[in-house]
């Protein structure tokens, strides 16, 4: 069984405010393994937590940082969607997802920064190219 939580936006100074209060507003006080992925603008969270049988399971969290306001008055925010995969579905899960992984890889080439910064550049050359005019 895959839960989708809600999205959610919280206020808070940093992230381990937002960790502690999400804790307490869904009841996980006990994270048994956790693994953080920085992302750019993103952090991902794989936590391994206990359910009321005393069985583990994955609750893998999106964590994008915003401001909000201008000047004197911005906040952070953070922005949040949660996962929970249970460890009956792992094995499909891992399938699935590496199906799609092995799709994307196929159709667009697999993904690297060097490849992404040249493609970018690319695409620099060819938007100058197309405005540039001459007297």
């Amino acid at each position: 069984m895959i839960i989708l939580a809600n999205k959610n936006i919280l206020e808070f100074k940093n992230m381990d405010d937002l960790k502690k209060k999400s804790a307490v507003e869904t009841g996980d006080k006990d994270i048994i393994f956790s693994k953080s992925i920085k992302a750019g603008k993103r952090i991902y969270y794989l936590d391994v937590k206990k359910n009321r049988k005393d069985e583990m399971f994955l609750a893998i969290t999106e964590s994008k940082k915003m401001l909000v306001g201008s000047g004197d008055d911005v906040q952070v925010n953070f922005e949040k969607h949660k996962i929970f995969l249970y460890r009956e579905d792992f094995a499909k899960f891992t399938e699935g997802l590496q199906q799609v992984i092995n799709y994307i890889n196929r159709e667009q080439g697999e993904y690297s920064r060097e490849n992404q910064e040249e493609k970018n550049e690319g695409e620099e050359t060819k938007k100058t190219e197309e405005f540039d005019i001459s007297f």
